[in-house]
Parts: C-alpha cells; structure tokens; sequence
C-alpha cells in the first residue's frame, strides 16, 4: 500500500513538472512572438522626422545646407531647407554670408523605402538607422 502511494505521489509530481514546463515553454513562445511584432512596427515606422546637415566646398564658394524633416501625415513630409554659403572672390577672400530658405513636401514609399519630393523631382534615401539621408548625390548626417 505504501508502495502504491509513494508511486501515485511520484506521478503526480511527474504531471506537475510536466505541465509547468509546457507553460513555461508556451510563455516563452508568447514572449518571442511580442518581441518579434514590436520590432516589426518598429521597423516599418521609421524616425525620419529630425535634423540633417551636409557642408560643402569648391574654389568658387562654401556652403552649409540644413535639411529638417516633419513629418505632416501618414507618409507625407515636409522639408524645410535652409542654405548658408560665401562666395570666394578671384583673390580668394571670402564674401559676405548668405543664406536661402526653401520648403519642399515629400512622400515617402515604404515598398521602394524612397522619399519623392514634388515639385524638383528629388529622390531622398535614408540608411537603415535613418541616420543618413541621401539627397541625389549628397549625404546629410542627422543630428536631431
């Protein structure tokens, strides 16, 4: 009789550690499940809103170009452009700082990941980090 107790406690304990490792198996597959969909999001809403600068010389002028980025509406951007330069004179003296200001609207295709800006017809690209947008053949570093 003893016996038989001692071998009914034993399967008891059996089931338990049984059960408690397939919900701890279960959770962990949840887990996996929760992280691999937040990273997904993450991944198809990128930060492209934010501040990138790009400098520029030649002998005939310097240039400081600021480009920031908002975003307006689901995949609609505006941009705002803000260019600082001198002109170098033949003497090589450096002429008085000048600046434009321009406001561009973009669209961003999250299939081609390309903004398209409308009215110049620029192609924007961004890295994965979106730390570096590329405006035709000029590179732009993020700092905000």
């Amino acid at each position: 009789m003893k016996n038989l107790r001692e071998k009914q406690g034993k399967n008891r304990d059996t089931q338990m550690l049984s059960w408690a490792a397939r919900m701890l198996y279960i959770g962990a597959l949840v887990a996996l499940i929760v992280l691999i969909g937040i990273q997904q999001s993450c991944n198809s809403s990128k930060p492209f809103s934010g501040t990138y600068i790009n400098s520029a010389g030649s002998e005939f002028s310097l240039a400081n170009d600021t480009l920031v980025l908002e975003q307006v509406e689901g995949n609609q951007y505006r941009i705002h452009r803000m260019t600082g330069y001198r002109l170098i004179s033949d003497s090589g003296r450096l002429g008085s700082y000048r600046w434009e200001k321009e406001e561009w609207f973009a669209v961003y295709d999250p299939e081609r990941e390309i903004m398209s800006e409308k009215r110049h017809g620029k192609q924007i690209s961004f890295t994965a980090d979106c730390s570096v947008m590329t405006v035709g053949r000029r590179a732009y570093q993020k700092i905000n």
